[in-house]
């Protein structure tokens, strides 16, 4: 009996669609099957096997470390993982063992840009069947399902922004590959300024429709390409989904479009606020509603002239901006992104929410009788981990319609409305997180405690580094 059998982890879905991948793999004359799994940076990691090879052991599951799991964004592994319980307090993950990535057979995908290759997400086990805690996607899944028992579907469109650049050097001299390595020299491929107009439109269509054949190709909800604000800056976004796959497209979407990019010669970045002349900040905006899984109605939409949302959506709402603090190193996870959250900027600087503001955190659009009305949260990065951003989101506005949260009135001066103001740094995220009752509760306190280790290391080195700006201030003055 196979592992997938043995511990029944295959729904009749995902065994209908092994079928398919398995006949697709042999019409296609596929050589490699890429085996991927999103870590807890939100970054695609795994193997790449024969494609002969990975459909043989479809079901059986392959092996990779538990070092994978804890590593901070330069890579660094970050718990004494040759100690006792790893680090993690787990027998299981001991001396840089081995989980199994099982895949997920209804992600299955043939690769545009990538000559006879298959790629396929998985989700993490160990050896004896129980889902590896510290797996994002896993995660998210036992959220959904907590929603699912409510009878409730998540539906979530997602609107990207991120940078693409000509890329001038690479730097790949061995100098250069150090941990992190020396970023690349880019150049710009528009001026920005003049937003949404077809000229800088044109000036970066050559990449834009490039990416947009190999995004559609893959089968991803493309809606629309623009050029946004700021100089080689674009916007993606994508029609709206239920449950896994937003979180699945959004991981796909970003590893995609930084390998096609490179091909062609092009930096593509989803860093919030690159350290380049006249830059801007890019956000990631989540439209998000809940629909009832027996009617497919969206318990948002009101039915009353006078109101903007249902009773249900307030509380929802309500809900999103009393956690919105805490939440916050889900939704912007890097020191980067924390540039980001200045008044009058068109970002959010504190928990409030407007009818159709864009200053706003979260902005409602939609009204009686509209059925696309949904909630806008525009608080997130592009880089966040979208299975962490989205499960945030679903526990934060359950707990609201719970505990009948009201979000108060419309925020019309969005800068000037007296509310919690957002963490001004990943530190103060992190140390909302640490300290939420709640989402310890919801999330578990393993998985809390595991989550800030890594931010934390991460924001110790940051505080290692002797930076420009220290340099400039102190050197001559003292």
């Amino acid at each position: 009996m196979t592992f997938v059998a043995r511990h029944a982890l295959w729904s009749d879905e995902q065994k209908d669609a092994a079928a398919r991948m398995r006949r697709i793999a042999e019409e296609k004359n596929l050589e490699v099957i890429r085996l991927a799994f999103p870590d807890q940076h939100g970054i695609l990691r795994g193997k790449t096997i024969v494609a002969s090879e990975a459909i043989a052991a479809l079901e059986s599951g392959c092996s990779i470390t538990t070092t994978m799991l804890a590593k901070d964004t330069s890579h660094r592994t970050v718990f004494p993982v040759f100690t006792s319980g790893g680090g993690f307090g787990m027998k299981e993950m001991e001396g840089a063992a081995d989980v199994l990535m099982v895949a997920d057979p209804t992600t299955f995908r043939v690769l545009p840009w990538a000559l006879a290759t298959g790629w396929v997400l998985c989700d993490l086990y160990f050896n004896d069947g129980r889902p590896v805690p510290f797996a994002t996607r896993g995660l998210y899944k036992r959220v959904l399902d907590e929603l699912g028992t409510r009878g409730y579907d998540f539906v979530a469109g997602l609107e990207v922004e991120f940078h693409i650049f000509r890329l001038d050097d690479a730097h790949m001299r061995p100098e250069d590959a150090g941990q992190p390595g020396t970023p690349p020299s880019v150049s710009l491929l528009s001026h920005g300024y003049q937003y949404l107009t077809e000229q800088r439109f044109d000036q970066m269509e050559p990449v834009l429709e490039i990416l947009r054949r190999d995004i559609v190709a893959l089968g991803l909800p493309l809606r629309s390409v623009e050029v946004e604000f700021g100089p080689s800056q674009c916007e993606f976004t994508f029609a709206p989904k239920k449950g896994l796959e937003p979180a699945d497209n959004m991981v796909l979407f970003r590893s995609a479009v930084k390998q096609i990019a490179r091909r062609h010669g092009y930096h593509a970045t989803f860093m919030c606020r690159p350290k380049l002349p006249n830059v801007f900040a890019s956000g990631w905006h989540l439209h998000q509603s809940v629909v009832s899984r027996a009617s497919g109605d969206n318990l948002f939409m009101t039915k009353d002239d006078g109101e903007h949302l249902s009773a249900f959506g307030r509380a929802y709402l309500a809900g999103l901006l009393d956690h919105a603090r805490a939440s916050t190193v889900f939704t912007t996870p890097t020191i980067n992104g924390y540039k980001r959250y200045r008044s009058y900027s068109l970002a959010p600087d504190r928990a409030i929410w407007g009818r159709d503001n864009r200053g706003v955190m979260v902005r409602v659009l939609g009204g009686a009788g509209d059925a696309a009305t949904r909630l806008e949260n525009r608080i997130g990065e592009p880089a966040a981990n979208p299975y962490l951003y989205m499960a945030s989101q679903i526990l934060s506005g359950l707990d609201g319609v719970d505990r009948k949260l009201d979000p108060g009135p419309s925020a019309d001066t969005p800068y000037e409305t007296r509310a919690p103001l957002l963490p001004k740094s990943l530190r103060d995220a992190v140390s909302a997180l640490k300290d939420d009752p709640f989402f310890r509760e919801k999330l578990g306190p393993e998985f809390v405690d595991y989550y800030t280790h890594i931010k934390n290391a991460e924001i110790d080195r940051f505080l290692s580094e002797v930076t420009d700006w220290e340099h400039r201030e102190y050197f001559e003055v003292f």
